[in-house]
């Protein structure tokens, strides 16, 4: 097929040119757009989400060949989650490119982590099938660059991170309290307040409860950290 406008520019900022760009348009079509004759980008995802792990698994052990599989375990996740691979999907606009139902694309699905990630993890895939393993590892190292020289630093979640903040000055726990839900039930939104035991508090929002809190817990450090 010949590529549209659209998926022309994206593999511009991809980085990869594709001998066949078929691959591409399903690894940006969500389900909400699928047909029986139009494929979605789920059975890709399964992929490469494999294949990013693999990737990335080599990376962590190359970079730190004294690590143990206890510090190695955190990195990993760190730069494999949903989160990571939706922060890199917004690097190079993934949203633009997606393909998604009416439904999705009111829903705000274009801005959505969970969506996001699922298509970059989907994109990754359509790489591999279409030029090896090789090519989708210089792609991913590419585009996670830095991320993967600072793992060892953020490996930890923010909300670890903010307990042993807490624990480290002798005071309790930070609590959580969902202050407000929004949206429909299928693209729900959340706001979340963490509070420490001497008063201190941030908001975060996010359209699950856990990234939220993450949200939350990294707004507070980051208060914390200024003054």
């Amino acid at each position: 097929m010949k590529p549209s406008r659209e998926l022309e520019i994206f593999m511009d900022r991809l980085g990869h040119r594709f001998a066949d760009p078929s691959l591409l348009a399903r690894a940006l079509t969500h389900s909400s757009l699928s047909s029986p004759t139009r494929g979605d980008n789920q059975r890709l995802e399964f992929l490469g989400d494999r294949v990013l792990g693999l990737v990335m698994a080599q990376a962590v052990l190359a970079a730190d060949e004294a690590a143990k599989e206890g510090q190695l375990a955190p990195r990993f996740n760190a730069l494999v989650r949903k989160e990571a691979c939706a922060d890199v999907a917004r690097q190079i606009d993934v949203g633009a490119a997606m393909r998604l139902g009416k439904s999705e694309m009111s829903a705000g699905g274009r801005r959505r982590m969970a969506l996001l990630g699922d298509a970059m993890e989907a994109v990754i895939a359509a790489v591999y099938l279409d030029a090896g393993f090789d090519v989708a590892q210089e792609v991913v190292l590419r585009l996670w660059g830095d991320r993967i020289d600072r793992v060892a630093d953020d490996a930890r979640d923010a909300k670890t991170a903010l307990q042993e903040w807490a624990q480290g000055r002798g005071m309790a726990p930070p609590s959580y309290s969902e202050l407000a839900r929004s949206g429909p039930d299928h693209a729900p939104v959340f706001q979340v307040r963490v509070t420490l035991a001497d008063g201190r508090y941030a908001d975060g929002q996010a359209t699950a409860k856990r990234q939220a809190e993450q949200a939350a817990a990294s707004a507070l450090l980051q208060m914390l950290e200024s003054g």
